[in-house]
């Protein structure tokens, strides 16, 4: 097996999936945008299943890389600017750079509604970024107890689809216009409700 090719094509159907959604993520439409011969995609992935998990692995080993990075750059942020700084960066890579991969991922939680494996498969992405955020608050000297650190990750989560689709009133509404102002004042939130 050539595994270049297979992550070209892995790539590839990570972002037909989140051009085109789980109705256009076909075998064909995988090896247009791979930019290989037809029926290269169902060589490598057989089934549509085939290919729905390749996509999740694919999108799991991104989320890990990037995890990986974070974990890294050392100790975590030192106080809470820095995780501020820190929350800011990551909401505008869900709309910039990382912009495919979240869209594939939510795609791919739509089709886990319906496809129990690919839950499970999907599962320690979102399971991980509890942990994850649990750790960053604990660096930055805040409180990081289970319920902080359930308000932040789901205010992240939450966050993310209004992001992707961009609507400038939404965005306003919700704070995320200024990025780096809306997540101190969501930090400042986790925090004043531990407080209490």
């Amino acid at each position: 097996m050539n595994h270049d090719r297979r992550d070209r094509l892995r790539d590839a159907a990570v972002a037909v999936l989140a051009e085109s959604g789980g109705r256009g993520l076909t075998h064909r439409a995988v090896d247009a945008a791979a930019e290989v011969p037809t029926g290269t995609a169902k060589n490598y992935f057989p089934t549509r299943d085939a290919l729905l998990r390749a996509v999740a692995e694919r999108c799991l080993e991104q989320y890990r890389a990037l995890a990986s990075s974070l974990a890294g750059a050392g100790p975590g942020p030192a106080d809470t600017e820095q995780l501020a700084a820190l929350l800011a960066g990551l909401l505008r890579n869900v709309a910039g750079p990382g912009r495919s991969r979240v869209l594939a991922y939510l795609e791919l939680q739509t089709e886990g509604t319906r496809r129990p494996w690919l839950a499970a498969l999907l599962d320690p992405i979102a399971a991980g970024d509890f942990a994850a955020y649990a750790h960053l608050l604990r660096a930055a000297g805040l409180p990081a107890g289970p319920e902080p650190a359930r308000a932040l990750t789901l205010a992240l989560h939450g966050a993310v689809p209004h992001l992707l689709t961009g609507a400038p009133d939404t965005l306003a509404a919700a704070g995320l216009d200024d990025l780096d102002r809306f997540a101190r004042g969501l930090l400042a939130a986790v925090c004043a409700g531990e407080a209490r």
